[in-house]
């Protein structure tokens, strides 16, 4: 049996907001698919909740807040007496943590806050990074403004960007300088002062705030500037290329170019840290089936690796550098999920995990053709729970269309509202493939979509159809229900600041730890 929780009744005649006992009977990321008691082996009437929403409470949260519990119209008259029946269907079950929601607000506070200023890659030219300040911040993930973007006539800043405060993109102050990365230097002819995020500006972030990258040692055999490897595209993230080191930084970083596209000018350079797991040794392509992106002028049916570093004069990068370990994370193709078009960092998405290789996973974003799909590795700040974007208040990107059941049946496309990646991507210039505003409000749908199939449940639940407009009964209404002890969910919570954790799926992570256990305790 699954846990039971207290919900809101939406299936009541009443006037004024009542509750009801639900079985959680699965999980899927935050949301819950929830059945009220009385309802049996009947699943016509299951619905999905978010866990993080305010109408669901652990079982005696009625009884202590002096709220109504009411069953359901549709089961009213099923059953004689509903405290009999209750006590029955409660002995023996368990119900979530008392302080379940205090653990989950207590893992939502993050460190960074507007007016903080950091280093993050330039949008518009990524072999180098410019100081940009904190200007919002939404489930860990924050907008940033370049300090020397300009504003337009509303005074609005003319270039923004969006990323996780996780993401491999983003520095403390002096980052640069320290590893020897190139850094853009603030034109002091630019006004910001006037935007209200730039006079609200306070202090520079420093190391602990952010992530930790693993410790390499680069003594002895490290990377060497020339040496060839795989890469994933920085510019075109659903192809893994023909790469090269172009320079050795300091604290392990590496600038990588992707052969035989490169501009000349270094302007196209990108950095990854030496543990990334978006760098490649040579050959992984070829042994897990994945297609190679060549330089130009080489073909898959001839190209191999001991001909091209031959051609080349070139080694390749030794397989002991690259940090290709893989924990089971537990992703399998057809899962749905939420996800940054990392092209357009601001949106994110409903997508579905088309294959897991290793630690990595190729994200499809539905409504949209294989050429958009996306490279990212199991443990990127960048892929959330279904859920998530509702539980944190962030727009979710809707799919376009319907998906087309086959290659013949594939439907003409029409242009993505806020502007996709083009097939041709031009590599010195980012500016124009993300969006400057903030994420519109989330808005309520009227009318939510049918029940989901309980074999394949979508990347966004929803619940079922509501009620017809019910009339308030003259009659007294039922007796409520006495509060029945229950078993209490004790869960060990992890109490250490997020930003030293390592988690597969990024949000408030004691929810996510105890949402895991408790998909246990349903199943």
């Amino acid at each position: 049996m699954g846990l039971k929780v207290e919900v809101l009744n939406n299936d009541a005649v009443l006037p004024s907001k009542v509750y009801w006992i639900a079985s959680i009977i699965r999980l899927t990321g935050y949301k819950a698919l929830l059945r009220y008691e009385g309802f049996e082996n009947d699943s016509s009437h299951d619905f999905w909740c978010n866990m993080g929403t305010v109408d669901i409470h652990p079982v005696g949260w009625c009884a202590v807040n002096s709220k109504l519990l009411v069953p359901p119209k549709s089961v009213h008259h099923g059953i004689k007496n509903w405290k009999s029946y209750l006590m029955k269907r409660l002995v023996g079950a368990s119900t979530l943590p008392v302080d379940f929601y205090m653990k989950m607000a207590d893992n939502m506070k993050y460190p960074f806050r507007q007016g903080m200023r950091v280093e993050v890659v330039d949008r518009a030219l990524v072999s180098q990074t410019r100081s940009a300040v904190v200007d919002t911040v939404i489930g860990g993930r924050l907008r940033l403004l370049y300090e020397d973007a300009g504003l337009e006539a509303d005074g609005e800043a003319l270039s923004d960007f969006w990323c996780h405060m996780w993401s491999p993109l983003l520095h403390p102050m002096g980052w640069s300088r320290k590893v020897g990365h190139v850094i853009k230097t603030n034109d002091k002819r630019v006004d910001m002062s006037s935007h209200p995020t730039f006079r609200k500006i306070y202090c520079d972030s420093v190391p602990y705030l952010f992530k930790k990258v693993r410790t390499v040692y680069m003594e002895g055999s490290f990377f060497v500037e020339g040496m060839k490897l795989e890469a994933i595209d920085p510019l075109n993230l659903g192809n893994i290329c023909v790469a090269s080191v172009r320079k050795v930084l300091l604290d392990g970083y590496l600038m990588v170019g992707i052969d035989g596209v490169e501009i000349g000018d270094c302007s196209d350079w990108f950095c990854y840290h030496a543990s990334s797991h978006a760098i490649l040794p040579t050959g992984y392509c070829h042994r897990n089936k994945i297609p190679l992106t060549l330089p130009p002028g080489y073909d898959q049916v001839t190209f191999t690796w001991e001909k091209y570093l031959e051609e080349t004069g070139a080694i390749a990068a030794p397989a002991r550098l690259f940090q290709t370990d893989c924990p089971g994370h537990g992703f399998d193709p057809r899962m749905k999920l939420e996800a940054v078009d990392l092209m357009e960092p601001r949106l994110i998405c409903v997508a579905t995990v088309r294959r897991t290789v290793g630690r990595l996973l190729l994200l499809h974003f539905d409504g949209w053709e294989p050429e958009f799909d996306q490279w990212v590795d199991c443990q990127s700040p960048d892929i959330y729970p279904v859920g998530w974007c509702e539980l944190t208040g962030y727009q979710l990107q809707p799919p376009i269309g319907n998906e087309p059941s086959s290659a013949g049946e594939r439907q003409k496309k029409p242009h993505k509202p806020l502007g996709k990646k083009k097939k041709k991507l031009v590599k010195k210039k980012l500016a124009n493939l993300i969006a400057k505003n903030l994420p519109p409000p989330r808005p309520r749908p009227s009318e939510p979509p049918a029940d989901p199939s309980p074999s394949e449940p979508p990347a966004d639940p929803s619940p079922s159809e509501p009620p017809a407009l019910l009339v308030p009964k003259s009659e007294p209404v039922e007796e409520t229900v006495i509060a029945v002890k229950v078993k209490e969910e004790e869960m060990e919570m992890d109490v250490e600041p997020p930003i030293q954790a390592e988690l597969p799926m990024k949000g408030p992570m004691a929810l996510q730890t105890l949402l895991e256990q408790l998909k246990q305790e349903a199943e």
